[in-house]
């Protein structure tokens, strides 16, 4: 199995990798199904089933929503967030779904779109999406979202498959071991690995024209969260802070991380609050390598990118490519679902990665790098995902923040070593694994146990 730096950070809608980009692409891919089979024209009615994690906390994430804007064709990589709502709302008004975009279908909202508490086999993020035509049904098929918007249906979770992706790499490796060795082997760092790997992909240009998107969708991003102000939708009236942090900052001066080093914390704590604001509030965003975990690889990105005046678009590459290869490990290892292993695996795998991807802008030996990712994952591990009200808002915005200057010490401890440590990052990742399979249900993003209830008892 293949996994590329592009099936890890992806253009997306808020505010969930797994429960919103996932799920659209999902029915997206369904219509497709149906398209192939020439049986979008004789379809007469949709049922969506949701169940798992889905259900539990998919109201809060805009799963449903989600479903519905892939079943009228939409992408969550080209879709204007500020269509949804109005679209939804004429929905419900007239009961008639414009199946992929162009053909009425009668929906009924609270016939067809149904929450089941049970769940499937393979993964807590599972959907069933059912196609009925005049003589019965006409095609079913059962997807699981597996985190990052990565998807699965029935047939490749049954056996095993992540993905379909079986392209062939010239240095593959699905441990920190592996990676290491390899970049021994051939004099390479981590960096410089995963660009030859991307090349079996597309071409070297392409690549980085590829990742300077992301970047400019992550600055983006970032400037919409600084733009806003005001309360999160959801009805946990959760203010916004990023807009108003932002002003105090810059009534400080132009900060310095020599002289400043508490300013400069401040300026990644804004950075990381910006998005997680604006992934809140259903705006558009780069999973990274999970919209829940969202904030933390581009606040440290804009921290390297902020203070060092000699940073340039090659460190943008180089970073992002850093922070895939532990990405990959960690999606390849364990899970980067917070449904599956709890947030361990989406703020620990992206506080690594952003670890990772720091120390490899900062000249960090392959050894210094796992190093860093290591640390960044192991002061993660046991992290619970028990969002209150079932939405990414608390306590998900301000750990994302937490995480960024912890991804940012991690990598500033690695580089004072020589690589050398007592934990592996593949133990780490192991230990993630293990954690996440003891873990109680009511820790992984069904907002049934932790803060999720403890807020509300209060």
């Amino acid at each position: 199995m293949a996994i590329s730096v592009f099936d890890l950070f992806k253009i997306g809608i808020g505010p969930s990798s797994s429960h919103t980009v996932g799920p659209m692409r999902a029915a997206v891919l369904f219509v497709g199904a149906l398209r192939e089979r020439q049986l979008l024209e004789r379809v007469t009615r949709l049922e969506v089933n949701l169940y798992g994690s889905l259900s539990a906390t998919g109201i809060g994430h805009g799963t449903d929503r989600a479903v519905i804007m892939g079943l009228m064709g939409e992408w969550p990589d080209r879709i204007d967030p500020k269509q949804i709502a109005p679209r939804i709302a004429e929905l419900l008004a007239s009961g008639t779904l414009p199946l992929d975009g162009r053909l009425p279908v009668p929906f009924d909202w609270q016939r067809d779109m149904r929450l089941l508490d049970e769940n499937l086999p393979y993964h807590p993020n599972a959907m069933t999406l059912v196609a009925v035509g005049e003589d019965g049904e006409l095609h079913r098929d059962t997807y699981y979202s597996v985190g990052g918007g990565f998807v699965v249906d029935a047939e490749q979770a049954a056996a095993g498959q992540l993905d379909q992706d079986h392209t062939r790499l010239p240095y593959d490796f699905s441990s920190a071991e592996e990676l290491l060795q390899l970049c021994k082997r051939h004099g390479l760092r981590v960096s410089e690995l995963m660009l030859a790997n991307e090349k079996a992909w597309r071409s070297e240009v392409d690549i980085r024209a590829g990742l300077l998107r992301l970047w400019d969708a992550m600055r983006e991003c970032v400037d919409n969260g600084l733009s806003q102000e005001g309360i999160l939708p959801g009805g946990l009236n959760v203010r916004r802070r990023a807009a108003r942090l932002h002003r105090s900052l810059q009534e400080l001066g132009k900060p310095n991380v020599i002289g400043s080093t508490m300013s400069a914390m401040e300026w990644v704590n804004l950075f990381a609050l910006a998005v997680n604001e604006e992934n809140a509030a259903g705006g558009r965003m780069v999973t990274a390598p999970t919209n829940g975990a969202a904030g933390i690889i581009p606040a440290v990105l804009h921290y390297y990118m902020k203070f060092n005046p000699e940073a340039s678009d090659g460190d943008v590459v180089d970073y992002l490519l850093g922070a895939a290869a532990v990405g990959i490990l960690c999606k390849k290892n364990a899970s980067i679902s917070g449904a599956e292993v709890g947030c361990q695996g989406e703020v620990g795998s992206a506080c690594a990665m952003a670890a990772a991807g720091l120390a490899e802008v900062l000249g960090a030996t392959p050894e210094q790098l796992e190093n860093a990712a290591e640390i960044g994952l192991e002061h993660n591990l046991g992290l619970t995902c028990d969002p209150v009200g079932g939405l990414v808002q608390v306590p998900c915005i301000e750990r994302n923040a937490i995480a960024a200057v912890k991804a940012i010490n991690a990598a500033q401890m690695a580089l004072r070593g020589d690589g050398e440590h007592f934990i592996s990052l593949d133990q780490v990742i192991r230990t993630m694994r293990d954690t996440g399979a003891d873990m109680h249900d009511k820790y992984k993003e069904t907002s049934r146990g932790g803060l999720a209830v403890s807020a509300i008892e209060c």
